[in-house]
């Protein structure tokens, strides 16, 4: 059906399409010192907007808002109509804190409380 749409008008079609993407999309990948938002994630990828995004490759930083996701190791792997698709290599869940190199108890206190001595 959009065959038969003037040229222009497809053209019009794909700009609002990927604006509205855009806009709702809170997920970024950050590349170095460049960010560039994310209109479509998966379990094994994403697609950047293709007149955004360069061919991107190597170690990147996935988020959403401002939260951080996964650091992820990718590559290009195919350019469909207007989007960039990339694929994970790697992709490794961001924590919010170091990881133990001990097993804790199930019923270890959460923390300890001070006794005060009297004088």
């Amino acid at each position: 059906m959009s065959e038969f749409l003037p040229k222009e008008v497809r053209e019009g079609l794909e700009l609002a399409r990927k604006q509205s993407l855009r806009k709702k999309s809170r997920m970024k990948v950050k590349a170095g010192e460049r960010t560039f938002t994310i209109l479509r994630y998966w379990e094994d990828g994403f697609a950047l907007d293709a007149d955004d995004a360069p061919h991107l490759r190597g170690l990147v930083d996935v988020y959403d808002g401002g939260r951080h996701l996964s650091q992820c190791l990718i590559v290009a792997s195919e350019e469909k109509p207007g989007e960039m698709v990339f694929e994970f290599k790697r992709a490794t869940v961001a924590a919010d804190q170091a990881p133990l190199d001990y097993e804790r108890a199930s019923n270890a206190p959460v923390a300890l409380i001070a006794q005060r001595r009297s004088a």
